[in-house]
């Protein structure tokens, strides 16, 4: 007897499929964020990978519950530091420094094309880079 798939067996093996993923990215997004805590020394973030590794459902929902808020922190900061470190280095490549920026700045208003608040505006965001 030869039996088919039909549409209700593919539409269940895609939910089952789609689940897992998801499963699978939240649990890397909750051990990414684990190594990514400042606040976390070594023995905790031991504690909460094993935990995460031993009961998983347990684990992340307990992580979740427990770190959340800090978890939205980590990633803020981590793509901050990614941004100031992507910035340094075409600053670094294009070998434009603060202090030239600046005179191009202060040319830029002598000249008249800047008016003293786009000059303070772009001058604090240049110091603030």
């Amino acid at each position: 007897m030869e039996e088919t798939f039909g549409f209700f067996d593919i539409f269940w093996s895609i939910f089952w499929l789609f689940l897992m993923l998801a499963w699978i990215w939240v649990v890397i997004s909750v051990l990414a964020d684990v190594f990514r805590s400042r606040d976390l020394r070594g023995i905790s973030k031991a504690l909460w990978v094993l935990f995460i590794i031993l009961i998983p459902w347990l684990g992340v929902l307990a992580y979740i519950i427990v770190r959340g808020d800090r978890m939205e922190a980590n990633q803020l900061e981590t793509a901050k530091r990614w941004e100031d470190a992507q910035r340094d280095y075409i600053r670094n490549m294009a070998g434009i420094s603060p202090a030239a920026e600046l005179e191009k700045l202060a040319a830029l208003k002598e000249q008249g094309v800047l008016t003293e608040e786009e000059f303070t505006t772009q001058k604090a965001r240049v110091l603030n880079a």
